[in-house]
């Protein structure tokens, strides 16, 4: 298999990437390294450094991620090539050096982007503004591998980013970037620059209506993704992208856009997210009791020194990961067991009343 290195070192192949081809078996006449750049059902857009291709799935390699309920997601890396009457298959999905998902409601795993080295967590300085919501998707993103940079949108609206930018700053890890930008204007470009090398991948997320799409625009300096405004009523945003999608930067990074998230249930286990929550886990040796929970235990020493509002939003995410880790069975079993208490304590009520 040839691989021409430098021209795909400008859709982001890293050092890891090539690791793993040099484990890999040997592959098919024809075969290429290719990385996916957009998901659709069955159909996968690839780009090869120079072109794009529409592929599907061989069923030999659908089953392989089915069977660890996996999927194929934006900024994977394939090896894919042509059958004999020109169609590209996918036979191999590399596995991903980092990648960022979340669970569904039944506990699904769902991937939102992979390989990804940087993630733009936009945010608008409107209504959309939330340091707590920000502060736990820093936690997810760092579980993750990824180094988290927050973007505060939005800037032209009023004369506060100011004040908000340093709200945000005394609350989030000192070691995390913290950047404000108006998104329709090209000096945004001078504010993500440091993150923009050649090769390098970036991901932006944020709820509907943050500014990452039009963002998202400016960086590539063009109108690539639709956008739209957001609902006076409330001040949330319409789902203008309604797919992940990966983009080339002139400079030589990858871009790429989600649709916005009403909701991000974590996926990783509560050690990786209570990490980012250093000042916790440093106080939290002097408690009296070793698996204090800071949730009025005698002889707490992080409810003394951590602001009640970040010690639950600490609490928040460790119960949310907690929720993701259940397995189907846990799930249908803890159902029963609020449902037979619920039964219960109904029970106890009709006696009394007898």
């Amino acid at each position: 298999m040839h691989l021409d290195i430098d021209l795909l070192r400008g859709i982001g192949l890293s050092q890891a990437v090539l690791a793993q081809l040099g484990q890999s078996l040997t592959t098919p006449d024809g075969t290429r390294l290719m990385r996916v750049v957009e998901t659709q059902r069955d159909r996968h857009a690839l780009h090869d450094g120079r072109d794009e291709h529409v592929a599907r799935l061989l069923p030999a390699a659908h089953q392989a991620l089915q069977a660890r309920e996996d999927q194929l997601t934006v900024g994977d890396w394939v090896l894919a090539g042509p059958d004999a009457h020109g169609d590209v298959w996918i036979g191999t999905r590399l596995d991903p050096v980092t990648q960022i998902a979340r669970r569904a409601n039944d506990g699904r795993r769902q991937p939102l982007a992979s390989n990804v080295d940087t993630a733009l967590l936009v945010m608008g300085l409107d209504a959309d503004f939330n340091p707590r919501r920000m502060e736990r998707t820093i936690a997810m993103v760092r579980a993750a591998g990824v180094a988290p940079v927050a973007v505060l949108s939005k800037v032209d609206l009023g004369g506060f980013a100011r004040e908000r930018v340093a709200q945000l700053r005394e609350r989030l890890p000192k070691d995390v970037p913290i950047v404000a930008v108006d998104g329709t204007q090209s000096a945004a470009r001078l504010e993500v620059q440091p993150w923009l090398a050649t090769g390098q991948t970036l991901v932006l997320l944020g709820s509907s209506g943050a500014g990452k799409s039009t963002l998202t625009n400016t960086l590539l300096q063009g109108d690539v993704q639709r956008t739209g405004g957001v609902r006076l009523g409330d001040g949330r945003g319409r789902h203008t992208t309604t797919a992940r999608s990966l983009h080339l930067c002139a400079g030589g990074a990858c871009i790429i856009d989600t649709p916005g998230l009403r909701t991000w249930r974590p996926d990783a286990d509560g050690h990786a997210l209570a990490a980012t929550f250093d000042d916790v886990q440093a106080l939290a040796r002097g408690c009296r009791y070793r698996d204090c929970r800071h949730e009025g235990e005698p002889g707490c020493a992080v409810r003394e020194h951590v602001a009640e509002d970040r010690l639950r939003n600490y609490q928040k995410l460790l119960r949310d990961a907690d929720r993701g880790e259940r397995t189907p069975l846990q799930r249908i079993a803890l159902r029963r067991k609020w449902k037979a208490l619920g039964k219960a304590g109904t029970q106890r009520l009709r006696d009394k009343g007898r």
